[in-house]
């Protein structure tokens, strides 16, 4: 057993947020400073991977990526009966905070804004999880809520667009769950989240390669009753003007469906249809994985998920009578650095676009649970992760 660190970085729960760099600007006005870019790491315990994001950011101009770091744990699998993320699974996300965390401090990471979602969220021993992580890697994960997914992720993609995108809805399909939010501002008029993650749903309710009919249709039932429950909470509302999809199930589709690849860079509109869900859900159904695998856009690695995926997929569109939505290269990460950087905005004096009456100097304010933020980075690797002993 490898004897617990010491915090690497030190906590921002507020009122300890970090002082910011600021220097002159010439010819910007009399008194008027601007703030030096910071350097922020977000990093991600997610259903299927914990990815560290570091982007270099200062108000008034968007994010840049500086490095990217995943390691594939799919966490959300190794939940035992009872529900609760076993010794295996803990042991195994230690290991891999303390990495990303060796990431971050090479990278130079200033501020670390670490997060978990529904696999966390959800496990029946969180709160003892949470402990231990914080007991040996020194992180203390807030752990969002589902709404407050849907929030931040919908903050993201308000800011890709703009406001001339008018009302927006917004569908993003993780391993854990499906997020939906509507609004015409930077906070929705309506979030709700739904268990119906890839990862979950084929984990739980796809056995097989390829899976029996039998399971298929009644995932689609299962899927498509689950959306319904909700679809009156946003259609009171009117229609949307622009209907967005988020995250890589939604990117993967689109792929398969003719979209452009991610090289052609970020800026290149791309959209996923009604007609081609309807198209590759049957194709996928009757494939293997490893037939899957061998699509444009699925790696190996998620190539079992991408039914479960395509099924909530066209359900969602169905339902909401969506007939095309586009894909939004934002989505949660980037709304976490959005918010945290409107909190830094309005510590400092400067009213950010970010929530209203959200005066919390903390960068994931909103439902959370375990703690605060730490500092941090990020890398480009989906590897097996191993701790960093003493002394090396």
């Amino acid at each position: 057993m490898l004897p617990a660190p010491r915090p690497r970085f030190r906590s921002l729960v507020p009122p300890y947020a970090p002082a910011r760099r600021c220097v002159p600007r010439p010819r910007a006005g009399p008194g008027a400073v601007a703030c030096a870019a910071t350097r922020l790491g977000v990093l991600d315990v997610g259903s299927n991977t914990v990815h560290l994001l570091v982007v270099d950011a200062h108000h008034g101009a968007r994010p840049l990526p500086a490095h990217s770091h995943k390691a594939e744990l799919r966490l959300a699998q190794l939940l035992d009966a009872d529900g609760a993320i076993g010794e295996r699974g803990v042991t195994a996300l230690v290991a891999t905070l303390r990495e990303a965390l060796r990431v971050a401090e090479d990278k130079g990471v200033e501020e670390l804004l670490p997060f978990a979602t529904s696999a966390v969220r959800d496990a029946v021993n969180a709160d003892e999880v949470l402990r231990r992580v914080r007991a040996e890697t020194g992180v203390r994960l807030d752990v969002l809520s589902g709404a407050e997914e849907a929030r931040l992720t919908f903050l993201a993609a308000r800011r890709w667009f703009g406001w001339s995108a008018g009302r927006l809805l917004l569908l993003d399909i993780g391993g854990g769950s499906l997020e939906i939010a509507y609004g015409l501002d930077e906070e929705p008029d309506a979030a709700v989240p739904l268990p119906l993650g890839a990862g979950r749903l084929t984990h739980t309710r796809l056995p097989g390669d390829p899976p029996a009919s039998a399971d298929v249709r009644g995932l689609r039932t299962y899927v498509r009753a689950s959306i319904a429950r909700v679809v009156g909470e946003f259609s009171r509302f009117g229609p949307p003007d622009h209907v967005v999809a988020t995250s890589k199930t939604f990117r993967r589709l689109a792929r398969v469906g003719g979209a452009a690849r991610s090289s052609e860079g970020l800026y290149v509109t791309r959209e996923l249809k009604r007609r081609s869900l309807e198209e590759w859900v049957p194709r996928l159904a009757a494939m293997t994985a490893a037939e899957r695998a061998e699509l444009p856009g699925i790696p190996e690695d998620r190539a079992d998920q991408r039914l479960a995926g395509a099924i909530v997929a066209e359900g969602a569109f169905d339902l909401f009578g969506v007939e095309r939505a586009e894909i939004c290269p934002w989505a949660l990460r980037e709304g976490v650095i959005l918010r945290r950087l409107d909190s830094l905005d309005r510590a400092g004096g400067t009213r950010g676009p970010g929530r209203a009456g959200d005066a919390s100097g903390s960068g994931l304010a909103g439902e959370t649970r375990g703690g605060g933020l730490a500092e941090g980075v990020r890398t480009t690797a989906t590897t097996p992760v191993t701790p960093r002993t003493p002394g090396s």
